[in-house]
C-alpha cells in the first residue's frame, strides 16, 4: 500500500514544479541548446563592450553617453529607415503618431539605465554593483507577473536562486582576488543608482518583450534608435561636451569606439530574437555569465588572478538557466471557450504544452485545464 501513496506524493511534487508528464528528452532538446548558445552569444557581445570600455577608460576616454549616442544613431540608420519604408500601421509615421509616448518612455528608460549604472562606479564598489544589478531579475519577474500575466512554477524560482548563487560565487572570487574595484565616496548613493538602473532595465526589457512578441523586432529597434538618439544626444550635449573635447582622437582610440559600437549594435539587434524565443527574464539570466567572460578575458589582457570559484559560478549560472528554460511559464490570461464538447473531452486533466503561434505571441504557454 506504500507504493501508490509514494507515487501520489511524487506526482503532486512534479505537478507543482511543472514537471508532470515530463521526460528527460523533453527537457534537453535542440531548441534548448540553441537558446543556450544564443544567450551566451549575447554575453560575449557584452564582454566585448566591457573590454573596449576598460581600454577606453585606461586611455582617458570615459564618455559613456557619447558611446551610447553612437549606438542609438546606428540603430536609427539601420532600422528606423527600414521602418519608414513600411506601409499601413507599421509605417514609422503611423507608429509615431499612435504610440509615440510609449516608445519615448521606453527609450528614456533604456538610456537612463545605461547612464545610471555607469555613474554608480564613481560612488560604490564593483562588488556592490555586481550584486545589486541582479535586482533586475526579480523586478522583471514582478512586472511580468502583473503586466504580462506571466505565471512561474516553483522550479523557476529555484532556477533563479541557483543563478544568483553563481553570481555570489563570482563576487566571492573577486573579493578573494582583491578585485573589489570602484569607489567608496558615497556608497549609499552608488547603491541607489544601481537599483534605479536595475528597475529601468526591467522596464526596458519588459517593453521589448511586449513589442517583439506583439508587434515586430524592426519596430522595436527603429523606435528605440529614434528616441534613444534624441535623448542621448540631448544628454550628451548637456553633460559630456567638455569630456569629448579632451579626447585625443588617435587611431587605436577610434578602433575601440568602433568595437564598442559594433558590439552594442549587435547586442541590441540580436537580443530581441532571443527574447521572442524565450522571455526577457530568461535572457537576463543568461547575461549573468557576461561578467565571467569579461573576467576570463581579463586573465590574459589585464592579468587578473584566476580562481576556481569562477568555474563554479559559470556552472551554477548555466545550470540555473537550463532549469529555468526546461519548464515553460504559463499565462493567467483567460482562455477562449471551446466551440464544441468534443474538444472539451479531448483535453487532459493535466497541464499541456502548447507551441508558440505564428506571431510569437507566447513562448510554449503552459495551460492548466481545470
Amino acid at each position: 500500500m506504500e507504493a501508490p501513496a509514494d507515487e501520489k506524493i511524487c506526482g503532486k511534487l512534479r505537478l507543482a514544479c511543472g514537471l508532470y508528464n515530463y521526460k528527460l528528452r523533453d527537457v534537453f532538446t535542440w531548441d534548448l541548446l540553441k537558446t543556450l548558445v544564443m544567450g551566451q552569444v549575447l554575453s560575449l557581445m557584452i564582454c566585448g563592450t566591457a573590454v573596449s570600455c576598460q581600454y577606453l577608460a585606461n586611455a582617458g576616454a570615459e564618455t559613456p553617453m557619447l558611446q551610447s549616442f553612437f549606438n542609438y544613431a546606428l540603430l536609427l540608420l539601420a532600422y528606423t529607415t527600414v521602418l519608414c519604408t513600411y506601409k499601413g500601421e507599421q509605417n514609422f509615421l503611423q507608429v509615431l503618431k499612435t504610440k509615440w509616448w510609449k516608445y519615448l518612455l521606453m527609450g528614456l528608460a533604456d538610456v537612463e539605465a545605461n547612464y545610471t549604472v555607469v555613474k554608480a562606479y564613481r560612488y560604490t564598489t564593483l562588488t556592490s554593483i555586481q550584486l545589486l544589478d541582479c535586482f533586475v531579475i526579480p523586478a522583471l519577474m514582478l512586472m511580468s507577473w502583473f503586466l504580462l500575466k506571466t505565471r512561474y512554477r516553483p522550479l523557476h524560482y529555484i532556477a533563479v536562486t541557483v543563478c544568483l548563487l553563481g553570481v555570489g560565487a563570482m563576487v566571492g572570487a573577486d573579493i578573494l582576488a582583491g578585485r573589489d574595484q570602484g569607489s567608496t565616496s558615497d556608497v549609499m548613493l552608488g547603491d541607489s543608482l544601481v537599483l534605479i538602473s536595475a528597475v529601468l532595465y526591467a522596464v526596458s526589457n519588459m517593453c521589448q518583450e511586449l513589442t517583439v512578441k506583439n508587434r515586430s523586432r524592426v519596430e522595436f529597434l527603429g523606435m528605440m534608435g529614434f528616441f534613444g538618439t534624441i535623448i542621448s544626444g540631448i544628454q550628451l550635449s548637456a553633460l559630456e561636451i567638455s569630456a569629448v573635447k579632451k579626447i585625443e582622437w588617435k587611431f587605436h582610440i577610434a578602433l575601440l569606439f568602433i568595437l564598442y559600437v559594433l558590439c552594442m549594435f549587435a547586442l541590441y539587434s540580436f537580443m530581441p530574437v532571443v527574447v521572442k524565443r524565450t522571455s526577457a527574464t530568461a535572457v537576463n539570466l543568461s547575461l549573468l555569465t557576461a561578467d565571467l567572460f569579461s573576467l576570463f578575458c581579463g586573465l590574459f589582457l589585464f592579468h587578473y588572478t584566476f580562481s576556481a570559484l569562477y568555474i563554479m559560478a559559470f556552472i551554477l549560472i548555466m545550470a540555473g538557466f537550463v532549469t529555468f528554460n526546461a519548464v515553460p511559464t504559463y499565462s493567467a490570461q483567460p482562455e477562449p471557450e471551446l466551440a464544441d464538447s468534443s474538444d472539451q473531452e479531448a483535453r487532459s486533466s493535466s497541464d499541456r504544452l502548447l507551441p508558440a503561434d505564428r506571431n510569437g505571441q507566447s513562448n510554449l504557454t503552459l495551460v492548466s485545464a481545470l
